[in-house]
């Protein structure tokens, strides 16, 4: 007996969105972003290429779906504590949602997901914000600045672990680069600036985002 994704004669497979995008998700897993083609989905989908454009028109209305689904697993944010810890917490859920798949943070970028869960976390992150005392445009455009701050770092922290990347290489050669030189400053920090502890870095990061806010918020007032 034939699965449901399983041809059959004279009967094109029937195809489920949900699914779809699910199977999408596992080939990202196995084999990256790069890798990720339609025609390959297709195939693992058991249905002819063009079958697929019944639900997503270019790979890029994909993605978007693909990111729409990762951002179903950011942790809403709870009452308990202020502004700034359940505003970090989102951040912290974003780069966990993104970290959960091989290049997760590529596929992100540069989508416009209007689906419930990009929606519902942007207008949590606003609430938050407003809620605390901010005024619209404040509240807006620290939504940006944390949603690209957490992507960015996220897209550097996957390229940085992929597998089969050069890092340690470019480890080195940064290091022989420095000390080779007059860079004394540079010299100097080398034990950071190499370290490949990911969460060290956006943690800092992060608290310098909220210690800024934090100040803009008492000028404001």
């Amino acid at each position: 007996m034939s699965s449901p994704s399983t041809p059959t004669r004279g009967r094109p497979a029937r195809l489920d969105q949900a699914r779809t995008i699910e199977t999408a998700l596992e080939l990202l897993d196995e084999s990256g972003l790069d890798a990720l083609t339609m025609r390959r989905l297709a195939d693992a989908m058991g249905v002819q290429a063009g079958a697929l454009y019944r639900y997503f028109a270019t790979k890029q209305d994909l993605l978007t779906a693909m990111a729409e689904r990762m951002l179903a697993d950011v942790i809403p944010p709870t009452d308990d504590g202020d502004w700034s810890e359940r505003l970090t917490g989102l951040a912290r859920s974003m780069r966990t949602a993104l970290l959960a798949h091989r290049d997760g943070a590529r596929v992100y970028a540069g989508t416009h997901s209007t689906g419930a869960n990009t929606l519902g976390f942007a207008d949590a992150a606003v609430g938050v914000l407003r809620e605390a005392g901010f005024g619209d445009e404040g509240a807006a455009r620290t939504l940006m600045a944390m949603a690209n701050f957490t992507l960015g770092h996220t897209l550097e922290e996957q390229a940085a672990l992929q597998p089969g990347n050069e890092a340690p290489a470019d480890v080195g050669r940064l290091r022989e680069a420095v000390t080779a030189g007059a860079y004394p400053h540079l010299a100097a920090t080398l034990p950071v600036l190499t370290s490949t502890d990911f969460t060290a870095h956006f943690e800092f990061g992060l608290r310098l985002l909220v210690e800024g806010l934090k100040a803009h918020r008492e000028r404001q007032a």
